[in-house]
């Protein structure tokens, strides 16, 4: 029999309630009156310094509800279990007609969104192909293709509620298209493990 294998497949998980609804609101009310520092993509978007989980309670509570999740999400990645920890944290507040550009995350391993206001459908996050090198390409491109997890370049994510959570490679292209909605704030993070290790050379990390 035929069979289909999808071969070395990108994880994605997605986390319905993972904060509980009075630290979403909490989040929202303290964080978005400090997201004042202007993002070059968009001039309706704008975010918090970059915050470690010590420098709020909030964020305290919000680190020591999302690395468990990311532990299970780092087993899918490395194939084990191991400490993770929070490296940074920052607040972006898109107003209505402000978009982020395509962009993945560097010096990372693990990132993750949480939704903290209700989110537009035309502000849905879309995760992207890594676009390619310098030389020509060919596609396949009309009305008659039917796109597949196999030809698709961007996949639109599910639309989220406030509190839920999702966690991808920080190496994955994404971006927020113009938000036609109302105000949308989102609290952004990067993870690390504690430790790589490959056949006697270990590589450690501190958050």
């Amino acid at each position: 029999m035929d069979e289909i294998i999808p071969l070395f497949p990108t994880p994605f998980m997605r986390v319905p309630g993972a904060l509980p609804p009075p630290l979403v609101v909490a989040l929202a009310a303290h964080f978005s009156g400090m997201a004042v520092q202007d993002n070059n993509s968009s001039a309706k978007l704008s975010h918090t310094r970059m915050l470690k989980p010590a420098d709020s309670p909030l964020l305290v509570d919000v680190a020591g509800l999302v690395t468990p999740k990311i532990g299970e999400f780092g087993a899918l990645l490395f194939g084990e279990r191991m400490g993770w920890s929070i490296k940074e944290m920052w607040v972006n507040v898109l107003d209505h007609g402000g978009h982020q550009a395509m962009h993945n995350h560097a010096n990372s391993f693990c990132s993750g969104v949480i939704y903290l206001t209700p989110t537009h459908e035309s502000a849905r996050t879309v995760f992207m192909k890594s676009p390619g090198g310098h030389d020509f390409s060919f596609k396949n491109d009309h009305d008659g293709v039917a796109t597949s997890a196999y030809n698709a370049e961007k996949w639109v994510s599910p639309d989220p509620s406030p509190g839920d959570m999702v966690l991808f490679p920080s190496y994955l292209m994404h971006a927020v298209p113009p938000n036609a909605g109302d105000r949308r704030i989102s609290l952004a993070f990067n993870a690390i493990p504690a430790r790589l290790e490959s056949w006697g050379y270990t590589v450690r990390f501190s958050g």
